[in-house]
Parts: structure tokens; sequence; C-alpha cells
């Protein structure tokens, strides 16, 4: 029954079984091309940033005695604000995606909750800033119901749109199934025939042996157990995991989800075959199927947008005001020893991925090690006498911005490790268990475990966990905010050097 792990393609190619009847409008997923999530999102996110704004300018012309109210630069700037705010409240609560975008009216009550709840930030700041009198009240309430209706029509407004690229096979979601049993086959035909779900099954998977389970359901074979399953998800792009395990089973649970959470995927336990209900706002949907959410992605798709353009233009003008420290760098490297001024490392990035990262030259050619399998130490021979100053300085690391650029690394998050990199002896993925979890985003130039001092040698176990912990923490905790604040705060860690060498 268990494959080796394959590919989308391939699965698509060999083992995608025809359509039910019902599903039968839809175009099958492959033959078209797939428009990505993130598109969607902030094409519908825009749209409702630009709704927003309007109405709130067209009910100020409307309704505040200044002529010119439109043209008042408070205005401008509260409206902006809080549009922008509702949009990023909204994004949070993940309401740009497909699925909410399909049912506008399931999505109704968090909407309205996240715009009610940005305005009651405005009102707050107005309260404090005791600029009552320069705002109407009026206009206030008259944009609270406009607003909401404007977002509403975007979103029957998108709903359509959405509805007849579904039909055409470019709006699906890649999902893998984990678990056979029966209500594993009840959740693959409702997937398969509900025609307001924008999921696509890649694959099924289940740990239990053949005489357990069939060798394939619903016309899809099963690719392998949780191990491959997670293979799987690395290798291709996939979108959601919905396990189809009853909730009674609590160890087979939590023994799956100990393997499962270190990918960067949103993760679903399937609730439609479940005695056990919840309140109607427990369940997230796809399509009519129940939902239970149980890991999300770090970073939501209007997140990793604002990150990426952050991170680029901070980049961009951190490298023209830092190219004659870079200069002066890159001299006193190629005068000091023989040899490239750069050096190139492979390290593992996001979602476990090989990427290239680039540093200053710290060590003499000769004794250069790719792989980092000995790490440096105090007064290590290895380290040129340049090295040892740009090393404690982290003036080597300057070169990474073009990384940023490149999109391969983040200004702020985890550090991306080397490939051998030990702890007391034993390779760090050894010494952490869920090691890889600190994966499920780029990795960046400085982070949390920097400003908090876990920088340079891991020479124990405890120096490795205090690392690991503050990353994961960065990864549940991200906001931009905390994004400046690391970056504001990291000149000052990088005084402390009695960790660096």
């Amino acid at each position: 029954m268990l494959q080796a792990p394959i590919s989308i393609a391939q699965f698509d190619e060999h083992h995608a079984p025809e359509r039910q009847p019902a599903a039968g409008q839809r175009a099958r997923p492959g033959r078209s091309r797939r428009i990505s999530p993130l598109l969607i999102t902030t094409i519908a996110g825009g749209c409702e940033f630009l709704v927003l704004a309007f109405t709130g300018m067209v009910t100020a012309a409307l309704w505040v005695d200044r002529a010119d109210a439109v043209a008042d630069a408070r205005y401008l700037v509260v409206i902006a604000a809080t549009a922008l705010g509702a949009v990023l409240a909204a994004d949070r609560l993940q309401l740009y995606s497909a699925a909410r975008l399909l049912a506008p009216l399931r999505a109704l009550a968090p909407l309205a909750g996240a715009w009610l709840m940005t305005l009651g930030v405005l009102v707050a700041a107005i309260f404090l800033f005791k600029s009552g009198a320069d705002f109407s009240r009026g206009w206030l309430l008259l944009w609270a119901v406009s607003g909401l209706a404007g977002a509403l029509v975007v979103r029957f407004g998108a709903r359509l749109v959405l509805r007849r690229l579904a039909e055409a096979g470019r709006l699906s979601r890649r999902a893998v199934v984990f678990g056979a049993g029966e209500a594993g086959a009840a959740l693959v035909k409702r997937l398969e025939t509900d025609p307001d779900s924008d999921v696509r099954i890649a694959g099924l998977f289940d740990d239990r042996g053949e005489d357990r389970v069939p060798a394939s359901l619903k016309g899809y074979p099963l690719l392998g157990n949780v191990d491959q399953l997670v293979a799987f998800c690395r290798q291709n792009e996939i979108d959601l995991l919905i396990l189809s395990l009853p909730l009674t089973a609590e160890r087979r649970l939590l023994d799956v989800m100990k393997k499962l959470w270190v990918l960067p995927i949103d993760i679903r336990l399937a609730a439609h075959a479940s005695g056990i209900k919840f309140r109607p706002r427990t369940y997230s949907h796809v399509g009519s199927v129940p939902l239970l959410d149980v890991v999300d992605r770090p970073l939501g798709d209007l997140d990793r947008v604002v990150k990426a353009v952050f991170d680029r233009i901070v980049a961009g003008l951190a490298i023209v005001l830092l190219a004659p420290v870079m200069a002066a760098v890159a001299l006193a490297v190629k005068l000091d020893s023989r040899g490239p001024i750069l050096f190139r490392q492979k390290r593992l990035g996001f979602n476990n991925e090989l990427i290239d990262v680039w540093k200053f030259r710290s060590m003499y050619v000769e004794a250069s090690d790719q792989t980092a399998a000995k790490l440096v130490t105090k007064g290590d021979p290895r380290v040129t006498r340049v090295g040892r100053f740009i090393r404690k300085t982290s003036l080597d690391e300057l070169p990474q911005l073009f990384n940023v650029l490149g999109g391969s690394l983040s200004l702020v998050g985890p550090r991306p490790h080397a490939l051998h990199a030990k702890a007391a002896d034993r390779l760090y993925h050894d010494v952490i268990d869920g090691y890889f979890a600190r994966h499920k985003v780029k990795p960046g130039i400085t982070g949390l475990a920097q400003i908090r001092g876990w920088r340079g040698e891991t020479d124990t176990t405890e120096k490795l966990e205090g690392r690991i912990q503050s990353d994961l923490e960065y990864i549940e905790n991200w906001s931009l905010l905390l994004d400046i604040m690391i970056l504001a705060r990291t000149p000052l860690a990088l005084l402390k050097t009695d960790n660096a060498y």
C-alpha cells in the first residue's frame, strides 16, 4: 500500500479519479492554470479597502457641514488608517480566504466584528487625543453602516467571480486528507460533490496497515503514512491538511500532530462525522463541510505580502546607506588574506528548502567549512584577523541584505542554521523535538533569539533550547510591530559580543 512520495503532477496524470456527476461542471484542476490563494486574498483585501475608504469619504462629504470635508487632511488620514486597520483585522480572521468569500453570509458576523472593533479603536483614539470636536459622530455612525454594507457588496460580487473561477478549475486549494476510514470516505465524497467547495484533493494518507484500510478510497490511492505525508507536503504546494480522525481518538491525534505541526500549512480536523457538536462559531468550513481549526499558518496571505514589501523596502534602503561600510569590509577581507571576498553556504530555509546564504568571508580559504560540521569557537585558528572583528560585530552578515531582496531571507526571523550545525556534538534536529517547526516562516538576518542574547556558539543543549524557544515564540506572535521592535533593538544587542567569535 505504501509508496514513495510523488509530485502533484504525477498524481494528476496517473491517479486523479473522474469527478462525480454532481461536480461534473467543474473542470479537471490540472487542466487550467491555478490562481494563487495569495492573489485572491490580495485582490479581495484591496477591493475592500477601497470600498471602505470610498464610503468614508462619501459619507463625510454628505454629512459634515464643511464643504471641503473630503479635502480635510484629518479626515483623509483617519479614513485611510481605519480602512487599512479593518482589512488587516479581517485578514487575521482569515476572512479573505476563498472559502469565506464563497460564503459571504457565513462570514458576516466576524466581518462585522472586525469592522466595529476597528471603529472602536478609532473612537478610543479620538477620545484620548481630545479630538471629538474635529470629527462628526453622525458621520462615524453613517460610515459604520455604509462601510459594512459596502464590504458585503464586495463579498457577494467576489462570490460570483469565484464561482466562475471554480467552475473553470482555477480556484482550487490543494488539500491532502489523512485518514482513510469510513469518515474519510464520507469526507472525500462531500468535498467532491459540494458546489461551494474550493478544495482539490491532492493525496490521501493513513498510518494503518492494509488489513485495516483499503488500497484506494473513492478512486484515490493511498500514498503513504504520516512520515510520507510530511515529505509530500514539503515537496508540493499544499494549502490545507485535513485530518479525518474521530475526536475520541485522542492518543492517535496527538501522535500524528507531533509530526505534522512542523509543516507551514493550515491543519484542520474534519467534524462532519462527529457526534460532538460545538457552537457554530467554533467551526471553519470548506463549502458546507465543518472543520475544527487545529493549526494555522503563522502568517496569513496579507501578512506575507506586508512582510515581503517591508523587507524589500528596508533592505534596499539599508544597502544604499551601508554601501560605504560594505565596501570597506570587502576591501579589508581582500587585503587580509587570499581568496574570495564573499562566502556562500547552503542552509535550510522556509519549509526546509535549501537556500544559498551570503556572508563576507571570515575564515582562511583552506579552512572553510561549508556545512559547519565544526562550529567556530573562541580563539579559533581558522578565523582570520579581519574575520574576528566582522564576526563579533556581525558585519559579516551584511551581504544577506541581498538575500532579502532575492526573497530567500527575511529581515527578521529564525536564523538559518548550517546543515551540520551541532549542539553538544549532536545535530540540532536530534537535540530538539519539533526543531523543524522554526522553518514555518522564512529565516531572518536577525530575530527574537538574537536580541535576547542567544547569539553565537551553541555548545550546550540549553543554549540551543533557548534559541529555539525564542524562534517559536516569534512565529506564534508575529506582527509587523514586532519586526520593527526587533530591528530597533538589534544594534544594541550587537554590542554584547561575549558569545560571538
